[in-house]
């Protein structure tokens, strides 16, 4: 899943402080920067694209949910991403 700045795709804004990143990184689930930067100690969105969260699971649906439960407590001003990711997917796994 994606983590994106409010207005992208279109003009976004950039210096938002990013808060609730997690203590501690697991094996399941992973936080990838794409459009930040570090300053003074602190993560700043410093693109549109800022975040991208990729988790495992047993289950398509089980790495979805830790994917979301990862970014709940992510924040910045006007942080939004989609709730349908991997519907698809969760779909052809429950018709087999």
């Amino acid at each position: 899943m994606v983590l994106a700045a409010g207005g992208y795709p279109g003009k976004y804004n950039t210096k938002d402080v990013i808060l609730g990143f997690p203590a501690e990184s697991t094996e399941d689930c992973k936080i990838f920067h794409a459009g930040t930067s570090l300053e003074k100690g602190r993560v700043h969105t410093n693109g549109g694209r800022v975040l991208c969260i990729t988790a495992l699971g047993n289950m398509v649906l089980e790495a979805q949910q830790r994917a979301y439960q990862q970014a709940k407590d992510i924040y910045w001003h006007g942080c939004f991403y989609q709730h349908d990711i991997g519907y698809r997917a969760i779909e052809r796994e429950q018709n087999k």
